[in-house]
């Protein structure tokens, strides 16, 4: 995950961000993701949907301030260990709140946004999320860094791309066949 400051030509470095052993300071402010597909920010929280390599898909949320982080990549896919770049004991790992496994055809996760829309309040504050080869829709909520997650009915979407999210805080999903699709009450 790469911090920078583009306020003057060329882009400079942030004086804050983490000094790297070996390295220094550089425009890593974390390391360790594989594949991050789709950030979204929340109420000072960042969440990243992290695609795995072949067998786990996971969700990490943390402080949108919290810089130096490493989220294991590739010593860990998700919660599993696969201790190719190093032991899965090594210290200063940032775990996720949420993995899943590739059983029932998953493959991809494709992240999304903390819904803060009027239209659908059950949903108020959950971030919502869904999978490439299946399309599930799902919702994650965290209470003290426990997370809940719950599937949502009738919310297949097909082949999801991408969330987007409008001025009033509604979801939409975009698909490979290139609809948009509206998140709406079941």
């Amino acid at each position: 995950l790469l911090r920078i400051d583009v306020s003057a030509l060329p882009y400079a470095i942030p004086p804050d961000n983490p000094v790297w052993p070996g390295v220094g300071r550089n425009e890593n402010w974390a390391i360790g993701l594989r594949n991050p597909f789709r950030y979204a920010f929340d109420a000072g929280q960042l969440y990243i949907a992290d695609v795995g390599q072949d067998q786990r898909e996971e969700i990490d949320v943390v402080s949108a301030s919290a810089s130096g982080l490493n989220y294991g990549w590739s010593i860990m896919e998700g919660t599993l260990c696969l201790a190719i770049g190093g032991p899965c004991s090594t210290p200063g790992l940032t775990a996720p709140v949420y993995d899943y496994d590739h059983a029932g055809g998953r493959c991809a996760i494709i992240g999304g946004y903390v819904y803060r829309g009027a239209a659908i309040p059950a949903l108020q504050g959950k971030y919502l999320f869904s999978d490439l080869c299946t399309g599930f829709v799902r919702s994650l909520s965290l209470q003290n860094n426990i997370a809940t997650v719950s599937e949502e009915p009738n919310a297949n979407v097909g082949t999801p791309f991408s969330f987007g999210q409008d001025g009033s805080g509604e979801l939409y999903v975009l698909t490979a066949d290139n609809r948009v699709l509206k998140i709406v009450s079941p």
